[in-house]
């Protein structure tokens, strides 16, 4: 499969602003850039440097005034996918140690806070098919409603609220895995059928030795997404970060199959 993708961030900076920008497909087993192209005309300073765990690449920029970044993709995907329940939990003193990150409560995902939800609702399902039971139970009992989060809400919060958006479906699943001693990440990525138009995130579950995506909202499959990047929540993976005040003018995210 092939995704063609086009990004415009359309943004104002009343004084000069560092910006860390992260809007590219990663190069990845199973996932090639075919061709690629970002610009940011009015800014006064463009460097890359390596994103989180080597996936993918942020952009630092320079930027005062009007900011447009356009950055356009093809890519293709050929990432081989699995049954969830037929994989297995690899116990923590297996783990290599890429995954022991994503085993450790982070800003977004209070894992520790859900441990005994998850003892009591997946204690008695074995393998990965506790994965695939916490997706479902994510998928049913949560409402996607866009503006029913914020910046601020957690996993908790969305698990109290039972709303919220692609990263909040996110979030609460890599807490109740990281509840049951499973690591867990979230990844930023491109998807066709996403609905809003926009960047989404979903989970990252690390079982039978490799890392699986995972998304509660059902709107992508592992095989029709392209990563962006990935991180502990979705601190790490912002698509941009702005180091003083900024005013967003637009925003639009395309993505087709081709």
């Amino acid at each position: 499969m092939n995704l063609e993708i086009q990004v415009q961030l359309d943004y104002i900076f009343e004084q000069p602003c560092d910006v860390l920008v992260q809007i590219e497909a990663a190069l990845l087993p199973g996932q090639a850039v075919l061709e690629a192209h970002i610009a940011a005309p009015a800014a006064s300073h463009f460097s890359r440097v390596p994103a989180q765990d080597g996936v993918g690449e942020r952009i630092w920029l320079r930027a005062e005034g009007d900011l447009i970044v356009n950055y356009s993709a093809r890519v293709a995907l050929t990432r081989q996918t699995a049954d969830l329940a037929s994989l297995p939990i690899i116990p923590p003193h297996r783990l290599p140690g890429e995954a022991v990150p994503y085993l450790i409560p982070s800003r977004y995902c209070q894992s520790n806070q859900l441990a005994t939800f998850v003892e009591e609702e997946f204690g008695t399902i074995e393998g990965g098919a506790k994965i695939a039971a916490m997706r479902d139970w994510v998928a049913a009992h949560l409402s996607y409603v866009p503006g029913a989060s914020d910046a601020s809400t957690t996993a908790v919060d969305t698990f109290v609220a039972r709303q919220g958006i692609c990263r909040d479906y996110a979030h609460l699943v890599i807490t109740l895995a990281r509840a049951a001693d499973i690591p867990a990440r979230i990844a930023s990525v491109y998807a066709p059928g996403v609905s809003p138009p926009d960047f989404h995130a979903v989970a990252e579950v690390f079982l039978g030795g490799a890392w699986h995506l995972v998304d509660a909202t059902g709107m992508a499959s592992a095989a029709d997404i392209a990563i962006i990047g990935i991180g502990r929540d979705i601190g790490d993976v912002a698509f941009l970060t702005a180091f003083g005040p900024l005013e967003m003018n637009s925003q639009t995210v395309t993505v087709r199959e081709v």
